[in-house]
């Protein structure tokens, strides 16, 4: 299964600039980076990696620290990115792990496929979104993106190449590991059929935090795609106000005549509006607070069956390119947690302290999780998860989000690791409970730390 190659040598670079998450914090200098073209230049490049260890690296979308390795070698899977096969009839495809669900999207839409599972956004790999789990607005309804892998072919550290099928240990410490098993080469996962390319969305306003958790708990059974967007500037009767955006995939009966001509293209396009150059540091508190203000009282009270395009519905952002700057230099922490079904009024507690903190994000989400998959880090557990943007720099913040932390922990809670880059390993264990096991196994099967990030290192994985 070897990608073809026209020079069978491996682009290797001295990296000269800091790496960082797409967050733009914690920046660390790896010492090499290698873009390996076929199984077998990654497998040199894995013996290659010397002292300080190697892992892999997709688009460069988690937020923290997961795919960097200061001082040691980041192996690049962004050119093994081929579709090897397509079932269309089975909706199953198999790819290599370096395809970006945006080129999988190009391929599987015209065929009346949509991925199973997809984030906030289209530039993820297909090994990253195993590797770190991803989940969307379906995960009520889907399971986190390993649910729907059939297999994966894994190179460990020993230099060889297994086939992983979901129900073995080896593949539960894979989903959700955070590269730290080996590399994933290439994956085959079921898909999910639609008749158009356009979602059917209905749009609310919620006045407060109750109200929009109310309204989340009676009807998120009722779409396959649920998510509320929270003003967490909003303070007093309003605390917690929000706008919840729910759609499903609009059947082809559904859509006006004109739009039947093509009702599968994918067309992502940018938003309109959108700047070319995101100059850095727009987003302060003053900012936020207006952008807040418009989008709530601009949102409808109720609308139903607004059709939209996949890209605007799923991915907004991706139509803004370099969003990331808008924080300023010095980034800015996504932070994401999730505590079970029953602990509410621990979510409660935990947004009135960010509200009375008066952190200006733009982008906070509530959702709601549905059972948890079988991966032993993997993220999403039953119950309430929030995530929010918050620019670094200000005073205390690191106490602060210790704070959270804790308060999170003490609710059977986790933070999510692919967000992460700055919990304290002491938390680590009670928010993962199969962190022991997930420990034993990696140093069976990597007992030289072969396989290792600045994450790994930071929290003692």
């Amino acid at each position: 299964m070897s990608a073809e190659i026209a020079d069978p040598v491996i682009a290797d670079a001295v990296i000269a600039d800091p790496v960082t998450g797409w967050g733009r914090t914690a920046p660390t200098a790896a010492a090499r980076l290698v873009r390996p073209r076929s199984y077998e230049e990654t497998a040199r490049a894995v013996r290659d990696c010397g002292t300080r260890g190697g892992i892999p690296r997709g688009l460069g979308r988690a937020y923290g620290d997961a795919a960097q390795n200061a001082g040691g070698s980041l192996i690049d899977m962004t050119a093994l990115d081929r579709v090897v096969s397509v079932d269309a009839e089975a909706g199953i495809v198999e790819c290599e792990a370096g395809i970006s669900l945006h080129r999988l999207m190009e391929v599987l839409l015209p065929q009346g496929w949509f991925l199973p599972v997809t984030p906030g956004t289209r530039q993820v790999t297909v090994g990253g979104a195993i590797g770190s789990d991803i989940h969307g607005g379906n995960h009520h309804v889907s399971g986190s993106f390993s649910r729907h892998v059939l297999s994966l072919d894994l190179l460990t550290a020993d230099g060889e190449v297994r086939t992983v099928v979901p129900g073995t240990p080896l593949f539960e410490a894979t989903a959700g590991g955070m590269g730290l098993t080996g590399v994933i080469l290439a994956a085959t996962f079921r898909l999910h059929p639609v008749e158009t390319s356009l979602m059917s969305v209905d749009t609310e306003r919620a006045t407060d935090l109750d109200d929009l958790m109310a309204r989340l708990t009676m009807s998120d059974h009722r779409y396959r795609y649920s998510v509320a967007w929270v003003d967490l500037l909003a303070r007093g009767s309003s605390l917690g106000r929000g706008v919840l955006t729910r759609g499903d995939h609009t059947p082809l009966a559904a859509l006006p005549a004109r739009a039947r001509r093509q009702p599968l293209a994918f067309r992502p396009g940018r938003l309109p509006g959108a700047p070319s150059y995101v100059p850095e540091g727009l987003l302060g508190r003053t900012t936020v607070g207006l952008l807040n203000e418009l989008w709530y009282r601009g949102a409808p009270r109720r609308r139903t069956g607004e059709l939209q395009r996949i890209s605007a519905f799923f991915h907004p952002l991706d139509g803004v390119p370099h969003w990331n700057r808008l924080y300023g230099r010095g980034g800015f922490v996504r932070y994401q947690f999730v505590v079970g079904d029953g602990q509410e009024d621990a979510l409660i507690r935990i947004v009135r302290r960010i509200v009375r903190r008066g952190c200006p994000s733009l982008l906070a989400l509530l959702k709601r999780f549905g059972v948890g998959d079988p991966g032993w880090l993997s993220f999403p557990m039953a119950g309430w998860s929030l995530s929010l943007d918050i620019p670094t720099g200000g005073t205390g913040l690191g106490p602060f989000l210790d704070e959270l932390d804790e308060d999170v922990a003490a609710a059977g809670g986790r933070v999510c690791l692919a967000k992460d880059s700055r919990l304290r390993p002491e938390l680590l264990a009670g928010m993962y409970p199969r962190l022991d096991e997930f420990r034993a196994l990696r140093a069976a099967l990597d007992p030289r730390g072969v396989f290792v990030s600045d994450l790994s290192r930071r929290l003692s994985i």
